[in-house]
């Protein structure tokens, strides 16, 4: 899944994006950026031979709904699409869009909650946050879900960490991670 490839890139700026492209990765985060840019984003990346995943609630002006999730799949054409929103899933999976459910984990409930959200849901992926490698023993237990891990990852250990703690891949915004250190 994903290449293979473990650091996700989490791109909230043109500059960024600039970076992403010359990079040897393959898969990248998009957030941060008005509707306005959107598209014009998406077709950059798609010409240079990149796979654009979207979070949904993090674009600017972008209901983030059905109908927000069904202009990124119909429209711009990316290949998944991050939320929280369990009925955005189902819509990706009809789709076949990459789905991956993002939330946040702070207490025993939010745990609790989600592992429930996620049974019920079955997206095709998880973003776990903030990055604990510690506690993803929490959730293995109860998700057989590949797990995407991200927040505050500052260093190669600690995507070292992730990894070795059960995430197939991390999502960081720190551009120093941003090399292929494929499985």
């Amino acid at each position: 899944m994903f290449n293979n490839q473990i650091v996700i890139p989490a791109i909230s700026s043109h500059q960024s994006m600039k970076t992403f492209i010359k990079s040897d990765l393959t898969y990248g985060l998009i957030m941060g950026f008005q509707l306005a840019q959107l598209d014009n984003v998406v077709r950059t990346l798609k010409q240079n031979g990149k796979k654009v995943l979207v979070h949904l609630e993090l674009i600017k002006g972008l209901s983030n709904d059905d109908f927000g999730a069904i202009y990124l799949i119909q429209e711009l054409r990316v290949d998944g699409i991050i939320t929280t929103k369990p009925r955005v899933i189902e819509l990706c999976k009809k789709r076949n869009v990459f789905g991956i459910m993002r939330f946040f984990l702070k207490d025993k409930l939010s745990l609790d909650q989600s592992i429930t959200l996620v049974n019920a849901t079955k997206p095709h992926l998880i973003e776990v946050l903030p990055a604990m490698p510690h506690k993803l023993h929490l959730l293995k237990p109860h998700i057989n879900i590949p797990m995407l891990v991200g927040g505050l990852i500052e260093s190669e250990e600690e995507v070292r960490q992730c990894v070795e703690s059960g995430a197939f891949a991390i999502t960081t915004s720190k551009e120093s991670l941003w090399h292929n250190n494929d499985k």
